[in-house]
């Protein structure tokens, strides 16, 4: 039996990755979490990791001997990037950097998926939408810049080294138990608040006119799956919807499934410092490499979402 050892899992990939290991891949399951965190699933082996301790990476990798890395730890909210960039680049490059090492180091060869995101494209120029994978990279915050200095590295040490990696640039994914920092999460807690009476029936919002590419979390983890048994080593695959649709229409879809009326404000402070414009993926190179469509409709996603924030509190 092959296992699969998923770095950083306490988080809301981690958790959709798990499960869908658990219901469609016959693997064991090792997973890491920080010590402060907890991952409530039955079926797997849980290790505490700190990725910015090396020695602490070897040893695991030396105890549990992996077939399948998929290398989910990262700081990877773009709002707190620009609060704390120290900690953005220590945790995904530098982390990326000790976990690329130790699995250097050992005398055997797992296959690795770095996961990366459509937010290192940055500055698209219209004519280059939707995005393949070879396009310029112009990062536009310093999320988006941490990770694609990740992508470059673990391209280089695919070829130095021989080593087995992959890396995907994953576009905005959404769904159930997302946490409040991203967007749709953000927009469906405030709607749940509201319909309870919680708050005034007013969502503050950012930027509404930026266009990104949602998918369903289901969709990306499964697309990871594929990918670590399908993918080439030194590649960079795409893993978004394909189609890149308005903040205003994500909220409109919400305003529309909400039971109670509801009012939309303009919050300065929710206005990023840089905003890109459009950014819609080029997923042609997934699909011809593992046969991955999108199954999972946004609307679908969004009334789950709302759904989950309902029956908090």
């Amino acid at each position: 039996m092959k296992k699969a050892l998923i770095i950083g899992a306490a988080g809301f990939v981690g958790n959709y990755l798990i499960d869908h290991i658990q219901k469609n891949c016959i693997w064991s399951i090792v997973v890491t979490k920080m010590p402060q965190e907890k991952i409530e699933k039955t079926g797997i082996e849980i290790r505490d990791l700190n990725i910015l301790e090396p020695e602490r990476i070897k040893e695991l990798l030396e105890d549990v001997r992996p077939d399948y890395i998929f290398h989910l730890a990262a700081q990877s909210s773009v709002g707190l990037s620009w609060k704390n960039p120290g900690l953005t680049v220590d945790v995904n490059i530098k982390g990326s950097l000790n976990v690329l090492d130790a699995i250097r180091d050992l005398d055997y060869q797992p296959r690795v998926l770095l996961i990366g995101s459509g937010e290192e494209y940055g500055y698209v120029k219209p004519g280059e939408v939707p995005i393949p994978e070879d396009n310029v990279l112009r990062p536009g915050n310093v999320y988006a810049a941490t990770k694609a200095c990740q992508n470059m590295l673990g391209k280089i040490y695919s070829q130095a080294y021989g080593m087995d990696v992959m890396m995907v640039r994953a576009f905005n994914h959404v769904g159930p138990s997302q946490a409040p920092l991203f967007v749709v999460a953000d927009f469906c807690k405030q709607a749940a608040e509201i319909e309870k009476g919680l708050r005034e029936p007013v969502i503050h919002v950012g930027n509404l006119s930026a266009r990104r590419d949602f998918s369903d979390v289901r969709d990306v983890v499964r697309a990871y799956t594929l990918l670590m048994e399908h993918g080439a080593a030194g590649e960079t695959y795409n893993v978004g919807s394909g189609k890149a649709i308005a903040i205003r229409e994500i909220l409109d879809i919400i305003l529309a499934q909400a039971k109670v009326p509801i009012e939309v404000q303009v919050d300065q402070a929710r206005l990023r410092p840089v905003d890109v414009p459009v950014i819609e993926a080029d997923v042609s190179k997934l699909e011809a490499c593992t046969g991955w469509k999108r199954e999972i409709p946004l609307e679908q996603t969004i009334g789950e979402t709302l759904e989950y924030w309902r029956r908090q509190g």
